[in-house]
């Protein structure tokens, strides 16, 4: 399994919590993920969390893509940004899958 490294913040702080992990695994999308805590922990609206979580990931993303390019970037990110709209409105696969 080739695993990404964990963040020297995630690492320093003792109350990070790991939100989302995502495998492609059998020519398929895996997820693990999170649920729950901003809604039983902190009151605050799950989802709207969770869009704040997908925008930063998207930045990041998109800064990682073109680090020296702010341009790029820009441009990367309204792509993600297209794709996952059209994604959400005509999914290419179908999520499925159980909850562990």
């Amino acid at each position: 399994m080739n695993e990404r490294p964990i963040p020297p913040a995630a690492q320093r702080d003792t109350a990070s919590v790991e939100m989302l992990r995502v495998w492609v695994a059998e020519k398929q999308l895996h997820c693990s993920l999170k649920i729950g805590m901003y809604r039983d922990g902190m009151r605050i609206d799950e989802e709207l969390a969770w869009g704040t979580i997908l925008a930063d990931a998207a930045r990041h993303i998109s800064r990682a893509l073109y680090p020296e390019d702010a341009k790029a970037q820009t441009t990367a990110l309204l792509k993600i940004l297209h794709s996952f709209s059209n994604e959400v409105a005509d999914p290419t696969s179908d999520a499925k899958g159980d909850f562990l």
